[in-house]
């Protein structure tokens, strides 16, 4: 059994229309929610051992705030440029050359790879995780080649606007 939790990067700045997607950074409230979010794992004991990211500007802040909030080492967060460009097969490729030592991963990526990666391995629908939405879940695989299709069990769905303080 292995557990998954899937992070959606915090809002992003568009306010300066000149920069290039991959260099937007988060916006006052991507910086006010993710770490909400991170606060709500923290709170729960949860901490990966592996911890993979998008290189992009606004998904590497995000996957910087998370680890600091549960206690995982922001030097050991693995940024990797296949989650910025990704598609769902992508993301699937990642997940699939993980270290079978690892239990518990986090991904920290982007849309809608990342919606489409939640509903194809649980089989649950998911319009769509909203910025610093979390969805967490066991994998009925023993080693991470196994992940894919269907061998998700959503174990929460989690995101800012669930929460009264951010609105």
């Amino acid at each position: 059994m292995k557990r998954l939790y899937l992070i959606r990067h915090a809002k992003s700045s568009w306010s300066n229309l000149k920069i290039s997607d991959f260099d937007r950074p988060l916006n006052q409230r991507g910086k006010r929610e993710a770490p909400l979010m991170a606060e709500r794992l923290a709170e729960q004991g949860i901490c990966p051992d592996a911890l993979i990211s998008s290189p992009a500007k606004r998904a590497r802040a995000t996957a910087e705030i998370v680890a600091r909030s549960v206690k995982f080492p922001v030097k050991r967060i693995h940024f990797v440029d296949l989650v910025y460009t990704s598609e769902t097969k992508d993301l699937l490729r990642v997940l699939q050359k993980t270290d079978n030592m690892i239990k518990t991963a986090f991904l920290v990526g982007h849309n809608y790879a990342i919606t489409d990666l939640a509903a194809l391995l649980t089989g649950e629908y998911i319009s769509k995780i909203p910025t610093s939405g979390i969805v967490a879940m066991d994998l009925s695989i023993e080693k991470w080649a196994e992940v894919g299709p269907g061998k998700g069990a959503m174990l929460f769905f989690d995101y800012p606007e669930k929460h009264e303080s951010v609105k």
